[in-house]
Parts: structure tokens; sequence; C-alpha cells
């Protein structure tokens, strides 16, 4: 290795420390202050404790929001992955005028801005009675994250060997079997990693659960919002730190089912 490429390698290595220091650097300030004896969230901190985590799982307020959280999250996951993997499949043996234009529907969600596509299932759920109302929150969730599952399923199946498919298909074995015992099975990281992310997709939204629910059905990031408004609650941060611990366990998943499906496809290969 030359000089010089060893310096161009050191240069990329530090700069991408240095956005990745910025990007995480805000989430890494929230978690001290959760643990801050003080009712004023600044630096330094003057003591350490856990009050505001006692305060949180004392309070009935954050375990309703919680629970209808884990609901919709629960249900938008069991009507996302399978449309999403249908989808994806249907998109992937498939050849057909627009289908260009369907895929481009199908991220549309993705793509458009959140409260605009908010905006429009208000009006529409508001005219269909599904307004303030768990459901109509579950149906705006699913159609937000069924672009993820179609992603990463179509991802699995661009890594398919085709050839097993046919060997299936040779031995005797219908479509429906072939896709039980041979396709489901390889591509199963892509399916989990896609209900990983239609999960967080739909526990984390606030926009469209801002206008969709009422005061029954408030959701964990909309309590969340509601504590920052006037006056910052410190059980905010607490609440925020055990959100962050979730992500990183949903995110070390999701590398290692990407992980499996590397080996699998390298077995396979």
């Amino acid at each position: 290795m030359t000089d010089s490429t060893y310096w161009w390698k050191l240069a990329g290595r530090t700069f991408g420390f240095i956005v990745l220091l910025f990007l995480i650097a805000p989430i890494i300030a929230i978690i001290p202050l959760s643990f801050n004896t003080s009712s004023i969230l600044a630096y330094p901190l003057e003591g350490f404790s856990f009050k505001w985590y006692a305060k949180f799982f004392a309070d009935p307020r954050w375990w309703i929001a919680i629970k209808n959280s884990l609901i919709v999250g629960t249900a938008t996951v069991c009507i996302a992955t399978p449309l999403g993997t249908l989808a994806a499949l249907g998109l992937s043996i498939s050849s057909f005028r627009g289908k260009s234009f369907l895929i481009a529907s199908f991220m549309s969600p993705m793509i458009v801005p959140t409260v605009i596509t908010a905006v429009g299932i208000y009006f529409l759920f508001s005219r269909l009675g599904l307004a303030n109302s768990l459901t109509g929150l579950v149906l705006a969730h699913t159609a937000l994250a069924v672009p993820f599952v179609v992603i990463t399923v179509s991802a699995s199946l661009s890594q398919l060997d085709r050839v097993l498919l046919r060997a299936s298909a040779s031995l005797g074995a219908g479509g429906l079997t072939t896709f039980r015992r041979v396709t489901m099975p390889l591509i199963m990281p892509g399916i989990v990693s896609g209900a990983i992310f239609a999960f967080t997709t739909s526990f984390d939204e606030v926009v469209v659960a801002i206008l969709l629910t009422g005061p029954e059905q408030r959701t964990l990031p909309r309590e969340l919002l509601s504590g920052t408004r006037e006056n910052l609650d410190p059980t905010v941060m607490a609440v925020a730190t055990l959100l962050i611990t979730l992500s990183v366990i949903l995110l070390l998943a999701v590398t290692a089912l990407q992980q499996r499906s590397s080996r699998l496809v390298d077995r396979n290969r």
C-alpha cells in the first residue's frame, strides 16, 4: 500500500467517524439527562437518580400509551408483512406494462412528506368513520409500513437462486409447496427484517397519530410530543432512553438477519 493510499483511507475513515459522531451526538446527550436528579434538563448534571424511570413506570398515562402503540404496531406487522411479501413476490416474478408505475406507487408513502399523507388519510378516514380509532391508525400505519417490507423482501428475492425453484418444480412440487418449502425459508431473513421495519415505523410514527387518534387512543410518540410542548417533563428523557435501547436491539437483530441471509446465499451457490 502506497503512502497516498494510506492517507486517503485514513482521511475517509476520519470523515466517516466525524459524520457518525455528528449524527449520534444528540442521541447520546439524552441518555445522561434521564438520570439527572434535577427537573431542569441542563448540563452539568446535579446528581444521579432513577426517579424519572420510577415516575414513568408508576404513571398509568404512559402505560396506556405503550399499550396502544404495541397494539397498533403488532396489528400493523400482521397486515403489512403478508401484503408486502406478496407484493414483492408478484413484482419479482412478473413483467408487464406499467410495472415501474406500480413500483413507484408502492414506494410513494416513503417519498411523499408524511404530513401530506396524514392529511389525505384523515379526510378519507373521516368520511369512512375510521378517525379517532385504533383501527384507522392501524390501516394508516400499514400503508406507511408496506414499502419497507417490499424493499427488504425484494432484496432477498434478488439474491435467490432461481435454479432451486426450477429444481423444485421438476420434482413435482406445486407453486404453493415450492414457496413454503424452498422460497420462504430462503427469504425469511428479509421477511423478518421487513416486519421489524414495519413495527418500528408504526411505533415511532407521530404525525398520522396526531390527526387520527383521540384522547383514548394516544400512542407513545404522541405522549412524548405532549410532554415537550409547554413544560418539558424529564420523564420524557427516561422514555426516550428506553426507546433508544429498543432501537439498538432491533438494529442488532436486523444486522444479524442480514448476515444470516448472506450466509444462506453463499451456502446455496
